[in-house]
Formats: structure tokens, C-alpha cells, sequence
């Protein structure tokens, strides 16, 4: 283990396991609220953070090192996760590791996560209390992780809290995003999964991690599942339009459906997990938020100007 900043001993400590979107934008809350904050990642280099915060390389699935960098922390958050195609084999063994360094030092555990453990609810909203469902494997596996953390809860071994979005986009994301603001960018056709005109909550990146670090500095949060404030449902075609707008250019749509998925995954390990999860984009896909909004007073950023700021970070990479 490596560190390459030295952070200011004076405040709390907030520890983040993973400097993808969700990481960063929870430490540059942490930080906006004066704590101290580390973040661990494989490589012990995340770029386009404060100088305040300490970066930190660590194998997180060692319980030994994860002990050993959460020694003193008030939280602990959890915003890494395995290759998409590896996580049945990897993702238990990872939160495993960071709950129990988490319950050793008696610090807050907060958990990201996604809608998958719901199932299909064929249209109907998702709300915090809805019972799981999940007919993939992915989901399956996302309601086990779930019930693991809430029950070392509910047994007074750990305090939790988790945090749930949707399908996320912005700045610094290298999922979904990429396939989106790079092709409209390019003026080349953005790539989309099963039915273009049918109503999806999107979630924005920031916004997501800036309500991890809600949840990691109010006590109320613990506990309970929250889903995260995002913007109403769009269609995949007026998302589309909107990034045409902001862009400057008319955009056109390629929608592949299972077979097209599945044909891809041949040849691409991520993309041959994808066709269990085109219900998502096959059905109405939509997320209430509305416990988060009345508990903590907060909204998300206005779509337009999340599309326009995510806009303007891939032209920028791209310049």
C-alpha cells in the first residue's frame, strides 16, 4: 500500500472504496463539507481531485489491508465493483471485505448500488419498499449483496445506509455515457438498447455521488434504502434530441434488441451480459425518488444542464 497525498488529520475521516464517477463525485462533496477523505483504488493514482484528498493503493478484496485503511474512519463507502463480466465471482467477495473492515472500527457503511434487484415491474414506479423480484442473474445477485448489508444492519454488526439509481450518464463516466456524447459528438449514430419511445429514468452521475456523501453525514439515513434524486423519465428519443440540441447537431438512433445483444457478446465479454437486462429498455423504467427529496431537500441537477455539462467534458477530452 502506497499513498501519494497527504491528507488534513483535523477532520473526520470518510473512506471511498473506488475512484470511478461515483467515488470521485462523493469525494468532492466530502470535501466541499470539510472532511478528510481517502479513496482506495488499484492503481493509487485517480485524476481531477481536490488536493485534499488522499489517494491510496490497496487490494480491497485483502480484509487485512481494508482494515487497515479504514482504521479511524467515521464512514466507509463502497463504489467499487468488479468487471461487469465477473461479477458473480467477484462482487460478494469485494463487499464482503469492505463490510467487515467497516464493522471493525464501528464506522457508517455506505452502499451504491443499482435498480436490478426489482425485477421487471412492468411499468410499475419503483419505490424504496418495493419487494425484490430479480429474474437475472445480475439482479439476483444485486438482491443477495442487498440483504447482506441490511441484515448486518438489522443485527447491530454494522450501521448501513444504500443508495440506488438508475441507469447513470455524465462526466467522467465510462459506461453508458461514452456510447452517447462520443458518437453525437462525431455526428455518428448513438447506439441505444430496445425501444427508443417508452419513458426511463436516467440518473445524473454528480448527483449520485454527491447524495452517497448526503447519506455518509446524516445520521436519519441509516438504515434504509434511498433512491436518488434524478430527473423525470424521458424516452431514449428525447434524450436523444436533447443531446442534439446541446450538441448543435440533428441526431440519429441505432437501437439493437436481444438477438443484436447477444450476436455482439460473442466477441465482447460485457456486452454478453447485457440481453438479460434489455427488460430495462423494453418496458416503461421508472424510479420514485421522492423519500430522498422530502427526507433531505434536495433535487437534481436540471437535465438540460447536466446533458450540456457532460457535453462539454467529452468535447473537452476530445479537443
Amino acid at each position: 500500500m502506497a499513498t501519494n497525498t497527504q491528507a488534513n488529520p483535523s477532520t473526520e475521516l470518510h473512506v471511498i472504496f473506488g475512484t470511478g464517477v461515483l467515488g470521485k463525485n462523493a469525494a468532492r462533496e466530502l470535501v466541499r463539507l470539510g472532511k478528510r477523505v481517502r479513496v482506495i483504488n488499484r492503481s493509487g493514482k485517480a485524476a481531477n481531485l481536490p488536493a485534499e484528498v488522499e489517494v491510496v493503493k490497496a487490494d480491497a478484496y485483502d480484509v487485512a489491508q481494508t482494515r487497515a485503511l479504514t482504521e479511524g474512519a467515521t464512514a466507509v463507502y463502497q463504489c467499487a465493483q468488479p468487471e461487469y463480466s465477473e461479477w458473480v465471482e467477484k462482487f460478494p467477495p469485494l463487499q464482503a471485505s469492505i463490510l467487515e473492515a467497516a464493522a471493525t472500527h464501528g464506522a457508517k457503511l455506505i452502499v451504491a448500488e443499482n435498480l436490478y434487484m426489482y425485477g421487471n415491474t412492468h411499468g410499475r414506479p419503483m419505490t424504496e419498499d418495493l419487494p425484490y423480484a430479480a429474474h437475472s442473474k445480475k439482479g439476483k445477485l444485486r438482491a443477495q449483496l442487498s440483504r447482506e448489508v441490511m441484515d448486518a444492519h438489522a443485527s447491530g454488526r454494522v450501521r448501513v445506509a444504500i443508495g440506488r439509481a438508475s441507469n447513470f450518464f455524465g462526466p467522467e463516466d465510462g459506461a453508458i455515457s461514452p456510447v452517447i456524447f462520443e458518437a453525437a459528438l462525431a455526428g455518428k449514430s448513438i447506439n441505444v438498447m430496445g425501444r427508443t419511445d417508452l419513458p426511463h429514468t436516467l440518473s445524473y452521475a454528480p448527483d449520485f455521488g454527491r447524495s452517497l456523501a448526503v447519506l455518509g453525514t446524516r445520521a436519519e439515513a441509516l438504515g434504509q434504502v434511498w433512491h436518488i434524486p434524478s430527473n423525470a423519465p424521458l424516452t431514449q428519443h428525447q434524450f436523444v434530441q436533447m443531446v442534439g440540441e446541446v450538441v448543435g447537431k440533428p441526431q440519429k438512433t441505432q437501437a439493437a434488441g436481444k438477438l443484436m445483444l447477444s450476436l455482439i457478446g460473442l466477441f465482447n465479454p460485457t456486452m454478453r451480459e447485457m440481453p438479460e437486462m434489455i427488460y430495462e429498455w423494453e418496458e416503461p423504467f421508472v424510479m420514485d425518488d421522492s423519500k430522498f427529496r422530502r427526507a433531505f431537500g434536495t433535487s437534481p441537477t436540471p437535465m438540460r444542464q447536466a446533458i450540456q455539462e457532460t457535453v462539454d467534458w467529452f468535447r473537452a477530452r476530445s479537443s
